[in-house]
């Protein structure tokens, strides 16, 4: 058991004021593995505290001194891939592909920042105006469960660039994971002030985050109903937000389609972290003359993806973080069938052979419309739905009938034909064919995906304020 009675405030452990209890868990074995204490208000505002006495001395360091802070990091993340990955393993449970990206990613974040501080302007002349940027004031961070590591280490990776200090609420759920990377980033000797991080609940901790006056600017990844709370929140003192929210994306295979590799693009999509990803291609968009032929060669496919723990090499779908995860999709996986759609393949319960750990059956629906819930709501599971269209402009037409707009994929062989529907989608990023994003180019939501953008200089823009000096 993994006892964890400490938050990080001012530059050290301590331990925290609140003394709710919170229950950690192995979702391969459904084993209680740990447990946290978690922050309350009291500790919010302490560390709230610690890092507006640290901002001052953080926004007047120069890029260089950010640029090594960072260095430091990217090295301090990457020497301890090993303990970071077994956290992830026990307390997430990611199949290894996605174990095999993370960790690297959480490295490269701080490289990639330092990158886009060694290129970015922060002087700028227009006209007879020297435009200054500057930093916003002190940030805040709430992040989610599916990726913890990361999702921590990108938002810290900006504010420092950005030269602010940071307060972060990670998802309790994740507590295991924060530790060891907090012990990780500890190392790396940042100044005392410039990271916090309290571990609690949303509703106490993250709260108080996007209410309190002292913070200037609220970075949030998560569900698009709390996203709009913290909305709400932060217009109280008009802090600057930025909020990376939920998805339904489309995957609009077009008729000249290569089946030999556009299939595996599509489970790759679907499938990606278990299905519990935001950018999940869970709409698969179908020329009507192919119908067929895809769903074939899907069901084929899907039936041979393999459900199993971590400690599996040959594990293609891990479980589902926890028990209500778990029950959330078994719902929506009943609700498809109640909504007249066609199970193709998986379905209800546990996948054969695996009697305890949240695993789902990788299950797909044929015959969906856009107007089933299925096709509309983020289940975020393996689950993906199939649906048809006759012509390009109804395929455009069904990919942007959506709330969401987070990242969108085109799979087809004709390189100008796949770009020009690209321009034509509602989405903050389009993929073509699986191809990989460079790692400064901007992530973010379009309509109910979110606001803002993080990475690269579009992120950085977002923690720094213009001051023009006229004159």
């Amino acid at each position: 058991m993994k006892i964890i009675e400490q938050i990080y405030v001012d530059g050290a452990f301590v331990a925290p004021h609140g003394d709710e209890r919170f229950a950690l868990f192995n979702p391969a074995t459904e084993e209680e593995i740990g447990e946290v204490r978690l922050g309350d208000n009291r500790d919010a505002h302490a560390a709230i505290a610690a890092a507006k006495r640290a901002f001052p001395a953080m926004r007047q360091t120069t890029p260089a001194e950010r640029i090594a802070m960072l260095q430091t990091l990217a090295k301090a993340v990457a020497a301890n891939a090993d303990a970071l990955r077994a956290a992830m393993t026990i307390e997430y449970g990611a199949p290894q592909s996605f174990l095999a990206f993370s960790v690297p990613h959480a490295a490269n974040v701080f490289d990639v920042a330092a990158r886009t501080v060694a290129d970015y302007a922060f002087t700028r002349r227009i006209g007879n105006a020297e435009v200054v940027m500057e930093p916003v004031g002190v940030a805040a961070a709430i992040t989610p469960w599916n990726s913890n590591i990361g999702f921590i280490c990108t938002k810290l990776a900006t504010a420092i660039a950005a030269g602010t200090t940071i307060v972060i609420k990670p998802s309790e759920m994740s507590a295991i994971q924060t530790q060891v990377l907090l012990e990780v980033l500890h190392e790396a000797r940042l100044p005392d002030g410039v990271l916090n991080v309290v571990n609690g609940y949303g509703h106490v901790v993250g709260a108080e985050l996007s209410r309190h006056p002292d913070i200037a600017k609220i970075t949030f990844t998560g569900s698009t109903t709390t996203g709009r709370e913290i909305l709400r929140n932060a217009a109280e003192s008009f802090k600057r937000v930025t909020l990376e929210l939920g998805g339904k994306g489309p995957q609009i295979l077009l008729d000249d389609a290569d089946l030999d590799r556009a299939i595996p693009h599509v489970l790759a999509s679907a499938f990606r972290n278990s299905g519990q990803a935001c950018i999940a291609g869970t709409r698969l968009l179908v020329p009507k003359r192919r119908h067929t032929e895809v769903i074939s060669r899907l069901a084929h496919a899907v039936s041979a993806l393999r459900p199993g723990p971590s400690s599996d090499p040959a594990s293609d779908i891990g479980p589902m973080v926890s028990a209500r995860q778990w029950e959330r999709v078994q719902a929506y996986i009943r609700l498809g069938q109640e909504e007249g759609a066609t199970l193709l393949v998986g379905g209800e319960g546990r996948p054969e052979g695996l009697q305890r750990g949240w695993f789902v059956r990788p299950t797909v629906f044929s015959g969906v419309t856009n107007d089933m819930r299925i096709a509309r709501e983020e289940v975020f599971g393996p689950v993906l739905s199939v649906l048809s269209y006759e012509t390009e402009a109804e395929a455009i037409a069904i990919a942007n009938d959506t709330e969401y707009g987070l990242q969108s994929y085109v799979l087809g062989t004709d390189a100008e034909r796949m770009r020009s529907i690209a321009r034509q989608l509602e989405a903050g990023r389009v993929v073509i064919n699986e191809t990989p994003a460079d790692a400064q180019a901007p992530f973010g939501g379009f309509k109910q995906s979110g606001i803002g953008r993080e990475f690269g200089p579009f992120g950085l823009d977002a923690f720094l304020e213009p001051k023009a000096i006229i004159g």
